[in-house]
């Protein structure tokens, strides 16, 4: 089975008791909330950084307040349980990311004597090494994020997800989509993309897990052309 659709697909789609569906105002405290239950290689993220809102904000505010329409969830027993956060006008995110950036430290900033050792240790991380440990992507491409708690997952209902951003993406005539992944051999390995058409770019180490985890973590960046 293949993320490659060559239908459009419907707003919302039902199967095995899961809801495919696009992004809606509702479900915004569902994805901050699976967003911080998943942000440690799977896991929730307070071990290494105890603040939800700053990381929530980081990861998912563009998506869910500026460009919603790209975004799509994965509800089952009416429980939103994975996301697929996408943008097709990334000079937009861009300009929105770097003020927010700029905004999310200042706030950062100000709480960081309240933090606890291991915040402050991820905070050092990204101010004197993430921006060394990035891999390079397209600037001018759609791209995407997605996470799915460990009882929603499944190939069906990954591939189904990721085809209506795909159709979606189409329907804007847009030419080529990447995301960049965490990968490991036991969670998310490069060749997982691979067989649903997408070209591994480029992969670089991300070093603050060293201390975490027993095998190497990726930053990986994935491309699909969709012409």
């Amino acid at each position: 089975m293949s993320f490659v659709s060559t239908a459009a697909q419907p707003s919302a789609s039902l199967t095995n008791g899961v809801l495919i569906r696009r992004y809606e105002a509702r479900d915004r405290k569902a994805v901050r909330h699976l967003c911080c239950e998943t942000g440690f290689l799977g896991k929730a993220i307070d071990p290494i950084f105890q603040d939800r809102e700053i990381f929530a904000d980081y990861l998912t505010r563009y998506y869910t307040d500026i460009e919603p329409e790209s975004s799509f969830v994965l509800e089952q027993e009416g429980i939103v349980k994975g996301y697929l956060l996408g943008s097709y006008r990334p000079f937009r995110q861009q300009l929105f990311n770097f003020f927010n950036n700029i905004h999310l430290f200042t706030r950062g900033m100000a709480k960081y004597p309240f933090y606890n050792n291991a915040t402050r240790d991820f905070i050092g991380w990204i101010l004197r090494t993430s921006w060394k440990e990035v891999p390079q992507a397209p600037r001018r491409s759609a791209h995407f994020h997605f996470n799915i708690l460990p009882e929603a997952q499944g190939l069906a209902h990954s591939t189904k997800l990721m085809n209506s951003y795909l159709d979606h993406l189409r329907s804007k005539n847009v030419l080529q989509v990447y995301g960049q992944v965490v990968t490991f051999e036991a969670r998310r390995g490069a060749r997982v993309f691979e067989r649903y058409g997408f070209q591994v770019l480029n992969r670089s180490e991300i070093t603050k897990y060293r201390k975490t985890h027993p095998e190497p973590v990726y930053l990986t960046t994935v491309l699909k052309e969709l012409s």
